[in-house]
């Protein structure tokens, strides 16, 4: 009778969370798994006034169109994710625990799992500040600017906590994904560093280059390993080439897209490194020298 029984509450516990998925589905957007086509080829109209320009010129030039975002307050942040962070099964779409390449640990229903008190992964999910928020000493409007906030587990936000991105070595922890806290073995910065899954190296990139212009006028007075203290480049030269390399590995997916334009629809700007992310190229790397064109591609 008791194993009938341990079997009969197992059962239960499973059917309930498929009622939550349900439930969740039907009250996010969910994120197409279908192909679409890309965001990119339609927008164009929106960077006409970048044309011509190359390296600060044109990341000055991104800067007044993308500039002063309708930001949504913080504690409105938690609906928005249901429009911007939401998978094709309604449940959450963490970065920090999502395993592409496999069967991921675990999912979040997004109002029944928010934080809330954890101690291990999978007990709830939060509100990560991709870029640190005492780099910029929880200053509005980047405190709530949901380009560079995602929802991720949050005993994996607190084991990040304000460590720069970079790549590990020899790692002290890692998570049921892959994500590692450890000494940085890129360029010549050796402190403790946060390292995402390959699959999400680029979407953080482009996210830092973002902020990076979005906030061209502030930057410069934020203090971090990794971005602020000039107004261009606005990174460590380390940095700098660490984003440069992982957006070119890890290329713009549809997941990206699809946020960039949920969060347009909010906050009425847009991360022009998604929609075109050869900008990249031309404002920090390789063709800054070069003036962007859109017949250049």
């Amino acid at each position: 009778m008791s194993g009938n029984s341990g079997k009969m509450k197992k059962s239960l516990r499973h059917s309930l969370f498929l009622v939550a998925v349900v439930f969740a589905f039907a009250s996010c957007s969910g994120q197409s798994s279908k192909t679409q086509q890309p965001v990119a080829e339609t927008v164009d109209p929106y960077y006409e006034t970048i044309e011509g320009k190359s390296g600060a010129e044109l990341k000055t030039a991104l800067f007044r169109l993308i500039r002063n975002p309708h930001v949504v307050s913080y504690g409105e942040l938690w609906n928005a994710f249901k429009k911007t962070d939401c998978r094709p099964d309604g449940t959450v779409w963490d970065m920090y625990s999502d395993n592409p390449t496999g069967k991921t640990a675990y999912l979040f229903i997004f109002d029944s799992e928010k934080c809330g008190t954890y101690r291990q992964e999978g007990d709830c999910y939060n509100r990560e500040h991709s870029v640190p928020k005492s780099w910029f000493k929880d200053d509005p409007p980047m405190y709530s600017d949901l380009f560079h906030i995602y929802p991720t587990d949050g005993f994996v936000n607190n084991m990040r906590g304000n460590l720069p991105f970079g790549e590990v070595g020899i790692f002290s922890w890692r998570s049921t994904n892959g994500s590692k806290v450890g000494q940085n073995t890129f360029g010549n910065y050796r402190r403790t560093v946060f390292e995402p899954i390959d699959a999400y190296k680029g979407d953080f990139a482009r996210t830092y280059f973002y902020m990076a212009t979005a906030y061209e006028d502030r930057v410069a007075n934020w203090r971090s390993p990794q971005i602020g203290g000039s107004t261009y480049p606005a990174f460590s030269d380390w940095s700098l080439q660490l984003f440069l390399k992982w957006n070119a590995e890890d290329p713009v997916s549809e997941k990206e897209r699809q946020r960039n334009e949920a969060v347009y629809k909010i906050q009425g700007n847009r991360n022009p490194y998604i929609d075109h992310s050869e900008l990249v190229e031309y404002v920090w790397g390789s063709k800054k020298d070069k003036p962007f064109g859109f017949s250049s591609k």
